[in-house]
């Protein structure tokens, strides 16, 4: 497994993004570059310079069924790797230092009905984990996998989304850590031709949480969406870095991420909310008849809340179907509430509608209905602690 030649960070002139499985080719990182300025160094508790430690292992379990493997294997297994290689410091750090991997194998042609759940507990307050998973759909597979991550405790990770030729995998990846949680985690997404990919990512517990998907088209005709919500209270640092690189032709992209905050202004410095959202999408020369938007919206509740949004959108051929991209933040919408209220509806109830529609969007695509009622009452929770 070789080092690209390039510097970390950068996409070269041969049109490859710098990947290492080796910590010390990426330098320690720091604010002043672009991929870690919103970052809260002092949160990581040592992981972006290497003085975290791995202390103890994540738990794990998984529901079975038919037509679904689950393996627990060794570090020199040859097929990891395989959904992309480490981009930055710490997800190296995390391929360097995990003991055993978790590989998921959805086998050829299955059509798995029930979703399969993976469970992850934290290492435990006060401990370190660095973890590993893969999650593998085979040609012409079809399956649901919900990764539901829980607990206390550090935890550094990669997970790999390798979606074969015509495969079709949709995976909800639930965040609800709690408070004390730092998670960072890089995701690897790897497409055959024809493949299909639904991802979402909910965001909603953890001191500091910090996700980044990348997306790679192997083959033409890969079809992928990225749907995200994340909620954030007084004290968290949600942080959402994808990006779509599309290097083969015909191919298309989706991605939709809503947020809401809530600080506590009155209590000063510590406890603001704040989230980040980056939205790269790359389309090379050789994609042609690319097809690809990015939308980011966030819904500010209180004082002592911050969103970042920036989309970014680099195009290097014309010869596309579609490219774009929006990005909004901002507060209740007033004309909204004024036509609930004047229909008889409590401004508190109006200010709740409003919430529910927000994020309705994207918890109506989840196909999971024990997960789509979970989100809503997690939100319904999260407007009580607002006083919304």
């Amino acid at each position: 497994m070789a080092d690209t030649t390039a510097a970390p960070g950068i996409v070269t002139n041969k049109g490859e993004l710098f990947t290492s499985y080796d910590v010390d080719a990426f330098e320690v990182p720091n604010q002043r570059e672009e991929a870690w300025r919103f970052t809260p160094f002092r949160r990581l508790r040592g992981l972006p310079d290497g003085t975290a430690q791995r202390t103890a292992a994540a738990g794990f379990a998984a529901t079975q069924a038919d037509g679904v493997t689950v393996e627990t294997v060794g570090r020199d297994d040859a097929r990891l790797g395989k959904g992309g290689a480490p981009f930055d410091r710490i997800a190296a750090q995390a391929w360097s230092s995990f003991a055993d991997a978790h590989i998921v194998t959805i086998a050829k042609e299955a059509q798995v009905a029930e979703p399969i759940v993976l469970t992850v507990d934290g290492p435990g307050t006060g401990e370190t984990a660095f973890e590993h998973l893969q999650i593998h759909a085979e040609p012409f597979s079809k399956a649901t996998v919900v990764l539901d991550q829980r607990g206390s405790g550090t935890i550094a990770e990669n997970v790999e989304f390798v979606v074969d030729d015509s495969a079709h995998l949709t995976v909800v990846n639930i965040h609800d850590w709690a408070d004390d949680a730092v998670h960072v985690t890089a995701h690897h997404v790897a497409t055959g031709r024809d493949a299909v990919l639904r991802h979402f990512a909910v965001t909603l517990g953890g001191e500091t949480v910090r996700l980044s998907p990348r997306v790679q088209y192997s083959a033409p005709g890969g079809d992928v969406e990225m749907w995200g919500l994340y909620f954030a209270d007084a004290g968290q640092h949600l942080e959402q870095r994808l990006l779509v690189d599309h290097a083969q032709p015909n191919c298309r992209s989706r991605v939709t991420y809503k947020g809401a905050l809530q600080g506590d202004a009155a209590k000063g410095h510590g406890h603001e909310a704040h989230t980040v959202w980056i939205g790269d999408v790359l389309i090379r020369p050789e994609a042609e008849g690319t097809d690809t938007y990015e939308l980011n919206r966030n819904l500010v509740l209180t004082d002592g809340a911050r969103a970042d949004s920036v989309p970014n959108l680099e195009i290097e051929t014309g010869e596309i179907v579609g490219a774009g991209h929006a990005s909004a933040t901002g507060r209740f919408d007033d004309e909204q509430l004024f036509y609930l209220m004047a229909r008889g509806i409590p401004e508190d109830a109006a200010r709740r509608l409003v919430v529910r529609g927000f994020f309705g969007e994207v918890i109506a695509k989840i196909p999971v209905p024990a997960i789509r009622e979970r989100l809503e009452a997690a939100i319904e929770a999260e407007l009580e602690t607002a006083g919304v």
